[in-house]
C-alpha cells in the first residue's frame, strides 16, 4: 500500500546537523533567528515556553516533542518568564558543558533539561516538500521520540562506521514518527494544514493514497471525492482547509516533486518523465515544470548532473 507520509519524508532526504543537551536555570530565555534549518527539541526534565514568531506561546512539559520543519524565528524561555513572547528580549548567557550548553546562572539549580537539534533537508526541492508540512508540530508525552533523539545524540558524538547512514535513517524515523503521531487524536497539535493533517482524516487519507499510488492518472476532483466517499463540494472544501491547498494543486506539486527526483536521481529523458507523471507531451510537461520550478526540465537535469562536484567542493571548503 502506498504510504504518502513515508514518500514525502524520504524525498526530503533529512540529515542530522547537530544535537546537544541544554541545561537551564530560571530565569532564562534563548531567541533564535531563521537559521535556514529545521529545528527539533524534546523536553527531558522540567518545562519551558516556546514562542514561534507570529504564533501563540506554547507551554512544553517533560516528554513533549516539538518540530519546526521550516526556518523561522522563535524563542524558548523558562516557565513564567515575563519576556517569553518579546521579540526584542535579550538571550540569557550560555556556557559550554560536556555534550551541550548551560543556560542562565551556571551555579543555580537546573529547572529544565532539553535535547535540541537542527537538521537539513538535502533534497534540492526541499522547499517544495516542506510546504506539505505544518509550520510547527507538537507531540505530547510520547517517550519513543525522546528515545529516538537520544540515539541521534549518541550517534552524532561517536566516530562509528557508517555514522552518516545511521543518522540519516534515525532522523527519517524521528520525522515519520512525529508526523504520524499527528494522526492520533489528542496526542499532538499542528499549527497549520499539511499532509499529516490530511492523513489524520480517514476520508481524505483515502484520496491522498490514491494520488500517491497513481500520480500519472488524469484524476478529477469528482473521482477523488468518490474515493473519499464525499460529495464533490464537501471534499474540495475539506481537502483545501485540511491539507492547505486544493486537490489538483496538491497533485501538481507532488508530480513536480516526483519529476525533479526522476530528472535528478534517475537520469530519465524529459519525455519519459513527462509520461510517468501524467503529461501527454514533453512540451506540456515542460511548460508546467517551468512555471512551477522556475527553469526548464532540461536545464534542471543539467544542473543536477553538475551538483555533486560542487557539493563535494563545498564540503571540502567547510572542512578546511
Amino acid at each position: 500500500m502506498t504510504d504518502p507520509l513515508a514518500e514525502v519524508v524520504s524525498l526530503l532526504q533529512p540529515r542530522a546537523s547537530y544535537t546537544k543537551l541544554v541545561a537551564c536555570t530560571a530565569p532564562w530565555l534563548v531567541r533564535r533567528s531563521e537559521f535556514g534549518q529545521p529545528f527539533y527539541a524534546v523536553v527531558l526534565e522540567g518545562g519551558c515556553h516556546l514562542t514561534v514568531d507570529g504564533q501563540d506561546t506554547i507551554t512544553l512539559h517533560a516528554g513533549d516533542f516539538v518540530l519546526l520543519p521550516a526556518a523561522q524565528g522563535f524563542a524558548t524561555a523558562s516557565l513564567g518568564h515575563p519576556q517569553a513572547a518579546d521579540p526584542d528580549a535579550a538571550t540569557s548567557p550560555a556556557r559550554m558543558m560536556p555534550g551541550g550548553v548551560r543556560i542562565g546562572d551556571p551555579d543555580g539549580p537546573v529547572d529544565a533539561r532539553l535535547l535540541v537539534g537542527h537538521c537539513t533537508f538535502e533534497s534540492p526541492d526541499a522547499a517544495l516538500l516542506v510546504s506539505l508540512m505544518p509550520r510547527w508540530l507538537l507531540v505530547r508525552g510520547e517517550p519513543r521520540l525522546a528515545t529516538l533523539l537520544q540515539l541521534v545524540n549518541d550517534e552524532t558524538r561517536a566516530a562509528r562506521p557508517a555514522r552518516g547512514v545511521v543518522l540519516a535513517r534515525l532522523l527519517e524515523v524521528v520525522l515519520i514518527e512525529a508526523l504520524r503521531l499527528s494522526a492520533c487524536q489528542g496526542a499532538c497539535q499542528a499549527a497549520s494544514p499539511g499532509v499529516a493533517r490530511g492523513l489524520a482524516d480517514p476520508r481524505l487519507a483515502a484520496a491522498l493514497r490514491c494520488l500517491h499510488a497513481e500520480p500519472a492518472r488524469a484524476w478529477t476532483v469528482e473521482q477523488l471525492a468518490q474515493a473519499a466517499a464525499m460529495s464533490r463540494s464537501a471534499f474540495f472544501e475539506r481537502f483545501s482547509q485540511t491539507v492547505g491547498m486544493a486537490p489538483m494543486a496538491y497533485l501538481l506539486l507532488w508530480r513536480m516533486a516526483l519529476a525533479q527526483r526522476m530528472l535528478r536521481d534517475e537520469g530519465l529523458a524529459v519525455a519519459r518523465v513527462a509520461e510517468r507523471v501524467g503529461y501527454s507531451s514533453a512540451s506540456t510537461f515542460g511548460a508546467a515544470f517551468l512555471r512551477h520550478v522556475g527553469m526548464s526540465p532540461a536545464l534542471y537535469a543539467r544542473q543536477a548532473r553538475q551538483a555533486p562536484a560542487g557539493a563535494d567542493a563545498h564540503a571540502e571548503a567547510e572542512a578546511a
